[in-house]
């Protein structure tokens, strides 16, 4: 299976990066090929202009290169991972502004819906899990990501996996963040359909 995995942070040195390292590291050795979009390196610009804007009454719309681009490059895979770090209980600016542009009308919805059978939302927080569970945000990301975003375009199988208390600087637990991130790009499949 070829997999997207699209990284999100402003820093290659991050807990984030590296994450993203061990994740593909455990996609390659379950056979799966992944390309590795860098945003910021890439220099994806987030703010959606007039020629990106959907046009409602018509879906086959041409974008600008750039998006037209990023579209072409999600076709050519099977399956998609978002990595990056929570920031005010969502996605950073950089990451939404990649959804805004690239998941278009006639596109990611409208006349056609994405063809991916399956997203994972790979969220990096520097708090503890009891911290989202309080006030539920760790409900609100999954809801928003799973239903808001790949449910509406079309993609049955989302998943959001928080990764918690990431400021955490003892090395056994740093190891242990990047051992899950390994098994969750190990266990990264296709359910049956």
């Amino acid at each position: 299976m070829r997999i997207l995995s699209v990284v999100c942070h402003p820093r290659t040195s991050s807990l984030t990066f590296a994450v993203a390292e061990r994740f593909v590291q455990g996609l390659k050795d379950a056979g799966h090929e992944s390309e590795v979009l860098d945003l910021h390196r890439h220099g994806f610009d987030p703010v959606l202009g007039e020629a990106d804007e959907p046009v409602w009454s018509d879906s086959r719309k041409i974008y600008s290169p750039e998006v037209e681009a990023e579209m072409e490059r999600m076709r050519k895979h099977d399956a998609l991972a978002y990595i990056f770090p929570i920031w005010w209980y969502s996605m950073p600016a950089m990451l939404k502004g990649y959804i805004d542009r690239v998941w278009n009308n006639g596109f990611a919805y409208g006349a056609n819906q994405l063809h991916h059978r399956q997203v994972l939302w790979l969220g990096l927080a520097g708090a503890p899990p009891e911290h989202f569970e309080k006030r539920q945000y760790d409900k609100m990301l999954s809801q928003h990501l799973n239903v808001g975003i790949a449910s509406y375009s079309g993609i049955p199988d989302s998943r959001v996996e928080i990764l918690y208390d990431t400021l955490n600087e003892n090395s056994e637990y740093r190891q242990g963040l990047l051992q899950q991130a390994y098994r969750l790009g190990l266990e990264y499949c296709l359910k049956p359909a």
